[in-house]
């Protein structure tokens, strides 16, 4: 970070130049001092102006499979508010298992103070009995970048306080004007740099862990008197239920629905072409009855 910062500012054909003045370098323990954890959730820097020790952001993901999601999602979104914290997202949806039966299934996220991350953790594992699925952690240093915008908005506010100090000393309205519009983007750079800050303060403060709860059932393996096949042969068992459900649904379908209508298409059809046939049939052995033989008067 560069300690000598220019902004030149042209007024009435000359150029005036705001230069902020070098900054004393911290002393050791100045420079990484204890942070005061704000009302707000925030890290605060306290009045000396120093910055927390280590300002590190941990996120959580969650995969676990409880007996109801929706149950579970009331009583994490419960817990979150309880800790201090809030509902980021909560999306609750279907899930069709391979055997056609839907099931519920909740993603959501959650964020609670950074330091009640490994209790709440613990609690949505207490959800289910069963085996966690998925589970991560990460963490993210952002102590140096915190450090370095804390650095530049310095900067930035000396040299806004210097060009308030030419404008207000500027006789001619170009003079004045000119150095507003320098004022104004020092200012804008300020509240992006302080938006920044409190970005990663907020972060540090409160964790986000994202849950998905699955439903027993679509984590349970297909049991059959006991036995559970897996890998491929649960998956040819699977297929073979199903080819039979769909044969199953066929013959109730053709016996309830394909077969009537089929009957009152073709019924008539037939009956008219019946009956055509046989009407032909009936002329033609008309036309080949023969003639009555002539009759022959007896000789006398």
């Amino acid at each position: 970070m560069c300690c000598n910062w220019l902004y030149v500012t042209w007024i009435s054909a000359r150029a005036v130049y705001v230069e902020e003045p070098a900054m004393a370098p911290m002393a050791e323990s100045e420079s990484l001092g204890a942070g005061a954890y704000s009302d707000k959730g925030a890290f605060a820097l306290d009045n000396a102006g120093t910055i927390p020790e280590r300002l590190v952001i941990k996120n959580a993901n969650l995969a676990i499979s409880v007996e109801d999601p929706t149950i579970s999602m009331e009583t994490i979104s419960k817990m979150a508010e309880a800790m201090g914290g809030f509902v980021v997202s909560a999306d609750m949806y279907q899930q069709t298992l391979s055997n056609g039966v839907k099931v519920p299934q909740v993603t959501m996220t959650i964020r609670v103070p950074a330091e009640k991350l490994d209790e709440a953790m613990a609690t949505i594992k207490a959800e289910t009995d069963l085996p966690v699925i998925s589970e991560n952690i990460s963490s993210q240093d952002v102590t140096a970048d915190y450090t370095d915008l804390n650095s530049k908005l310095t900067n930035l506010e000396a040299a806004e306080k210097q060009l308030q100090e030419i404008m207000a000393s500027a006789n001619r309205t170009e003079d004045v004007l000119a150095v507003y519009s320098q004022l104004v983007s020092v200012r804008e750079q300020i509240e992006v740099t302080k938006g920044q800050m409190l970005y990663y303060e907020r972060s540090a403060a409160l964790s986000a862990i994202t849950a998905q709860l699955y439903a027993n059932a679509a984590t349970q393996p297909l049991t059959i008197g006991g036995w559970q096949p897996k890998g491929v042969a649960k998956e040819a068992l699977q297929s073979l239920i199903n080819a039979l459900q769909s044969i199953g649904n066929f013959v109730i379908r053709a016996g309830i629905l394909y077969i009537p209508v089929l009957a009152i298409i073709f019924v008539p059809i037939i009956l008219v072409i019946w009956g055509i046939r046989k009407l032909v049939r009936k002329n033609r052995t008309a036309k080949n009855v023969p003639p009555p033989a002539p009759i022959t008067p007896p000789e006398a």
